[in-house]
């Protein structure tokens, strides 16, 4: 039942039949590709079931999906893939609801009144290799470096790897809320909630830095975008550019909902709201 599901649904992405009740879902993910003048021309999808449970009327079926689309945009293609974690309600051999599992908020409480951003006793040249960043992003976006911590919420815990293996040096170990760091089982807020390193990287005046950006057409790869998609003045998710697209629209790789070569907008997400904010971040260094 699941697999014919999951074959009904890979169809309607390439547009050939009805999304089902992932109708509106699959709608803004259509609308998204028709406003970039793209186009999913192959759509493939692996499915995994991690748990089942009986209910009252049927069973609940906990299952991840991973969809790599082929989407065509002009003479561009582009292979983008994401990871879903779902929840199936089947009653009566019906598939009857079916809805992302969606982890805890990024949580960890912070004052920002506590945030320092410049740490003195560090003052080290600092040159970023967006190409490694940006190579990191590409091997890592599916998967966890076992080297670093692992979160629930992991979308900048992730950037913050891919920054750092561009050479950003970590500063301000040991104090939470000053530089940006993971170390001894430790780490900054900088480092792992999304609003604390929107507010670190474009105050800093040393070390990893960024200046704000107009557009997401200004940014070039290996740059950071975050995200506040409520419009209340707190982000809640970051992503890295990782290609251009052939508007020189972002492509961004991130984590927690695992994604690679993803549209930048995010308007097809499930956390999008029309009130959503963003912060285009260039990354600068000593060479800039």
């Amino acid at each position: 039942m699941l697999e014919n599901y999951i074959s009904t649904r890979i169809h309607a992405n390439v547009g050939v039949q009805s999304g089902g009740i992932l109708q509106d879902e699959l709608h803004q993910r259509l609308q998204s590709l028709k406003n970039r003048n793209a186009l999913v021309v192959k759509s493939q999808a692996l499915c995994q079931i991690h748990d089942i449970t009986e209910t009252r009327n049927g069973v609940e079926a906990r299952y991840s999906i991973q969809i790599k689309d082929l989407v065509k945009q002009r003479d561009k293609f582009i292979n983008e893939e994401y990871v879903e974690e779902r929840i199936a309600l089947i009653e009566n051999d019906e598939v009857v609801r079916d809805s992302l599992v969606k982890p805890q908020d990024d949580t960890e409480s912070f004052d920002e009144r506590d945030l320092d951003v410049e740490d003195d006793s560090v003052r080290q040249p600092f040159i970023y290799d967006r190409r490694e960043a940006v190579r990191y992003a590409e091997k890592w976006w599916d998967s966890y470096n076992p080297e670093y911590e692992k979160f629930e919420v992991d979308c900048t815990n992730f950037i913050s790897q891919c920054l750092h293996a561009g050479g950003a040096p970590m500063t301000g170990y040991s104090n939470r809320g000053k530089g940006w760091w993971m170390k001894n089982g430790s780490w900054s807020y900088s480092w792992s909630v999304a609003h604390a390193l929107r507010r670190y990287l474009p105050n800093a005046k040393s070390g990893l830095r960024a200046v704000e950006k107009e557009s997401a057409s200004d940014l070039t790869l290996g740059d950071v975008i975050c995200y506040d998609f409520e419009g209340d003045g707190r982000y809640n998710h970051n992503t890295i550019v990782v290609a251009k697209d052939s508007n020189n629209m972002p492509l961004v790789n991130a984590h927690t909902y695992n994604s690679r070569m993803r549209y930048w907008e995010y308007t097809d997400s499930s956390a999008y709201t029309p009130n959503i904010k963003y912060a285009f971040l260039h990354i600068v260094d000593d060479e800039s």
